[in-house]
């Protein structure tokens, strides 16, 4: 029998117990009697003079099929991170649970809390034991990873392709199948604003407005992407990571900023 020796790595120990990541994708037949993967799309993050908002729509495809405009695609992984995710919801919600648990057990068996290197590291492996599945088109991943450094309270911006390769967004990352549409906009708002205000000097009110408007522009030029499904009551999901941790925006406070700040205008 191996020994396992207690360094704080909840991966090792699934490891030398079981397989890390699930053998099997979420998929349906296609018409050609394979299969088309279920994806989510789309994601985004950026700084605002609070802190970081996390949004993404709630719509999941599979092909030109819709499957569900009621995907959850902002995890709280602890209280002070969030993980967007783009791609195959089975696999990226998985990814997220074995996160949520390794940032617990290291926690709790070196009585502290784990660095962001650290917790960006473990984003990568799961990624990188991921590439056989995501070459082979079945549960390819692309997170967005925003977290607090626990001493200073700043809040970072990360972004990951497929093979577990991580970068600092600053001040603002995305991805997803309607990724190009707000790509562009965030970076005309960051360097040019609107009557001279960038992203980093917008309130919380302005930032959740401005999310709802990015992602009803996505979905306007990009059908995987649900945007606002104001008769199905479906709002996507916004949350704030700032100094006092993570919160929410609750439906009738995203209801309000989409009659205000979106229909109306």
């Amino acid at each position: 029998m191996s020994e396992w020796h207690n360094d704080g790595s909840f991966l090792d120990l699934l490891g030398s117990r079981s397989s890390v990541i699930p053998a099997g994708g979420s998929a349906l037949p296609d018409a050609r009697g394979g299969f088309s993967e279920i994806h989510a799309t789309t994601i985004l993050a950026f700084h605002y003079a609070g802190g970081v908002l996390v949004a993404g729509d709630r719509r999941a495809t599979a092909g030109n099929r819709i499957m569900t405009n009621r995907v959850e695609k902002v995890v709280e992984i602890d209280g002070g991170s969030l993980m967007a995710i783009a791609g195959s919801p089975a696999f990226a919600l998985e990814m997220a649970r074995i996160l949520e648990h390794t940032f617990k057990y290291y926690r709790r068996s070196q009585l502290a809390e784990l660095s962001i290197e650290g917790k960006l590291r473990i984003l990568s492996q799961l990624l990188k034991e991921n590439i056989p599945m995501a070459f082979q088109g079945i549960g390819a991943v692309v997170p967005l990873f925003a977290t607090q450094d626990p001493e200073s309270k700043e809040s970072r911006i990360y972004f990951y392709d497929i093979l577990g390769a991580h970068f600092e967004g600053v001040p603002f990352a995305v991805a997803g199948s309607g990724s190009l549409e707000v790509q562009g906009i965030l970076r005309y708002l960051d360097r040019w604003g609107v009557s001279g205000k960038g992203l980093s000097v917008m309130e919380e009110r302005e930032a959740v407005i401005l999310s709802l408007r990015l992602l009803e522009t996505a979905s306007y030029f990009d059908s995987a992407t649900g945007g606002v499904q104001v008769r199905e009551t479906v709002f996507p999901v916004v949350k704030i990571l700032d100094r006092n941790g993570i919160h929410t925006i609750e439906e009738d406070a995203l209801r309000e900023f989409y009659r205000t700040g979106v229909e109306s205008v």
